[in-house]
């Protein structure tokens, strides 16, 4: 509500939103989980890019990811994904795949 936005502002916090706008909708219905470290991208980067493509980010692998793009030191979510057959892309795999998408 206005109030709480109001007090928030009062105490020196400045609330910001951030709008993607979407550039394809190649990803559209597709949940990404990302993994361990990336080499070339920030995490919020690259969920920044799946956005823009029409795709979701998740915080855990489940049944219904798409994919998991897995940097270095990969762990458990790794681990998930290969037993429930979900889709592994390395990093540049998945630049690859943005890559492709660009118009």
């Amino acid at each position: 509500s206005l109030s709480f936005l109001n007090s928030l502002k009062e105490a020196g916090i400045e609330p910001a939103s951030e709008i993607v706008i979407a550039k394809s909708d190649a990803f559209a219905g597709k949940i990404f989980v990302l993994t361990g470290t990336l080499q070339t991208l920030k995490r919020d980067e690259a969920a920044d890019k799946i956005k823009q493509f029409g795709g979701k980010t998740a915080s855990s692998v489940s049944k219904n990811t798409s994919f998991v793009v897995a940097g270095e030191s990969a762990g458990s979510k790794l681990t998930k994904a290969q037993n429930l057959g979900v889709i592994i892309l390395s990093e540049e795999e998945f630049l690859n795949m943005l890559e492709k998408e660009k118009i």
